[in-house]
């Protein structure tokens, strides 16, 4: 019998030997495993993580551009108004001119506006009545610089300052409104050069 409990005993031993090798080796690979499920789940975790800083960063780079966006249209929307009550105040100051500075600003716009045509010019009635005596020669003077003529109209016309300018039926409106008007880009932009610059 000992020889049977011999051989039992190596069967025993060399059969745990297997389990245990088969168990290593069960156990190395279950280790890979895990490692690599390891690996694998802290570089998703890393992926996730840089995915979610970039969203972030990205989610504040738009609020501070949106930010700055809005600052910029409030201090453009200001620089605007600015620059308009500064225009307007320029229209008020040349339409209260004394007569002799408006009737003299009207000469100067008469030498840029005057064709080189027979024409008539019609100023409100207004102006009609303060018009300066010798107005009409120096008019006749500005429109003759121009290679033109000017006949002043006893009709007064219904604008509330500055001319108009009559050429063979043809109406150029240089009232200062107009003038204004047509100028004032022009004009902000100089506005704006003289303030913000």
């Amino acid at each position: 019998m000992a020889g049977l409990d011999k051989m039992k005993s190596q069967i025993l031993s060399e059969a745990k030997a297997t389990a245990d090798e088969k168990t290593a080796k069960a156990n190395a690979e279950a280790e890979e495993i895990i490692s690599q499920a390891k690996a694998e789940a802290e570089k998703r975790q890393s992926s996730i993580s840089q995915k979610s800083a970039a969203e972030v960063a990205n989610y504040k780079e738009r609020i501070v551009s949106s930010t700055d966006l809005r600052h910029r249209t409030k201090i453009l929307g200001a620089k605007q108004e600015l620059i308009a009550a500064v225009l307007d105040k320029a229209y008020e100051t040349v339409t209260n001119l004394n007569d002799k500075e408006y009737f003299e600003l009207i000469l100067k716009l008469l030498g840029k506006y005057a064709l080189p045509q027979e024409g008539e010019i019609f100023f409100s009635a207004a102006d009609l009545k303060r018009m300066p005596t010798g107005f009409e020669q120096d008019a006749q003077q500005s429109a003759k610089a121009n290679g033109g003529s000017l006949k002043v109209s006893r009709q007064g016309k219904n604008i509330e300052n500055g001319f108009v300018l009559v050429y063979g039926g043809i109406e150029e409106n240089c009232t200062l409104r107009a003038i204004f008007d047509a100028k004032r880009d022009e004009l902000s932009d100089k506005v704006h050069r003289m303030l913000f610059s």
